[in-house]
């Protein structure tokens, strides 16, 4: 069917142009630049603070994972320490006197603490078996004289008959070897009896020098046999109260350091807070297998009686400098399987673990004999976990 719609003419296609053509209003693209660098430059922002905060991020753990640390100041000890020893004191001359004839103790006359002269009774003794034995080698030795002085005389008249050639030699030499062997027999007599005799003097129990009855282990009655054997108690002993001596048993590693006319000083439990002398006497010079320890005598000079025998003293063992001078605390010791250890840190601020050995144990401080030297920067309280190579921060730096 025709298009009956009347033509609009050449006005109406000129307005559908200008409407298709439409212009952007003035300074619409200038703004939608401008929106989008900055949409660019917001997202440029993000990003790169994103980054940042994860380099920080990685910069801090980082960190983290590397451990702070004290370095320790060494400084040469010029002054030496004291090593504290075990001391046994024991008196100077000591005496446990012993039973030398079997008996009954009639009678003692001290008690223990007692103060005795040399010579003096401590107690006597009853021996009836042993007075029973004296009477007997008297008698034995009356008979043996008796015996000696007929056989001289036969001997004699023998002789005579001899030179007038009445009897034989062989005769006459019968009778002399019998007068020899009753000569011999006078003999055997008489130094039994002074044997029994001397053992008789026994029954008496003297002080052998002056000093002071420590032990006392007899009662009036108690039979008392002769020996010292295995568990055998001294009836008495005495010893001499006035000069004492300590028995110290010195380390091998300190033996070099005993020294003829040392002084060390000690102290006992019974007088706290004071302080006692002791000079060396003698030194064992041998090694106990057993303990690895030398044997030292140190001579007090007890006038005071301020100090008593078996007692136990703390001795102080007057020491030199260690070998290199070199003084560790024990906290900066590692115990690893391949030895006493310490961190060390070198000019990288790297970790390096260096073996040493101990001079000298103070407790809460060691002497260092060789390992390390005064250079070396140690590390305190350094962590288990430390390896060759690691690397550390310095506090304060």
């Amino acid at each position: 069917m025709p298009d009956k719609t009347p033509d609009a003419g050449p006005d109406a296609h000129q307005t559908r142009e200008e409407l298709l053509r439409h212009e952007m209003p003035p300074g619409l693209k200038r703004w939608g630049m401008m929106a989008l660098a900055a949409a660019l430059v917001i997202a440029v922002v993000g990003i790169a603070a994103r980054l940042w905060d994860d380099y920080r991020t990685a910069q801090w753990t980082d960190d983290q994972a590397v451990q702070t640390v004290q370095i320790i100041k060494i400084e040469s000890e010029k002054k030496g320490g004291a090593l504290n020893l075990p001391g046994d004191i024991q008196a100077f001359t000591s005496a446990p006197i012993y039973a030398q004839v079997s008996g009954y103790v009639k009678k003692w006359y001290v008690d223990i603490g007692a103060p005795v002269k040399q010579g003096q009774l401590l107690a006597e003794l009853d021996t009836p078996d042993l007075a029973g034995q004296v009477q007997s080698a008297r008698a034995n030795l009356v008979n043996a004289q008796a015996a000696q002085r007929l056989s001289a005389s036969t001997a004699q008249r023998w002789d005579t008959l001899f030179a007038q050639g009445a009897v034989s030699r062989q005769d006459k030499d019968t009778k002399d070897a019998d007068l020899d062997a009753k000569n011999a027999a006078v003999q055997s007599a008489r130094a039994n009896l002074y044997s029994l005799t001397s053992q008789a003097g026994f029954r008496r129990l003297v002080a052998p020098f002056d000093g002071v009855v420590t032990s006392r282990a007899v009662d009036v009655g108690a039979l008392v046999t002769v020996g010292t054997g295995a568990g055998a108690a001294p009836l008495f002993t005495v010893a001499d109260l006035k000069r004492l001596r300590i028995y110290v048993r010195v380390p091998q590693n300190y033996a070099s350091h005993i020294r003829p006319g040392m002084t060390v000083t000690f102290s006992v439990p019974q007088h706290p807070g004071r302080v006692f002398t002791a000079t060396l006497v003698a030194s064992a010079g041998a090694v106990a297998s057993a303990t690895g320890t030398i044997l030292v005598q140190f001579g007090i000079d007890n006038s005071d009686g301020a100090l008593q025998p078996g007692g136990y003293a703390e001795i102080k063992f007057p020491l030199p400098a260690g070998v290199n001078g070199i003084r560790v605390p024990a906290t900066a010791l590692m115990f690893r399987a391949e030895g006493m250890q310490v961190a060390t840190l070198d000019a990288n601020s790297r970790v390096k673990l260096k073996t040493i050995t101990i001079a000298r144990d103070l407790g809460d401080a060691v002497d260092v004999g060789s390992g390390i030297t005064p250079k070396d920067r140690i590390i305190d309280n350094p962590s288990d976990s430390f390896r060759d190579g690691d690397e550390v921060r310095v506090a304060g730096k």
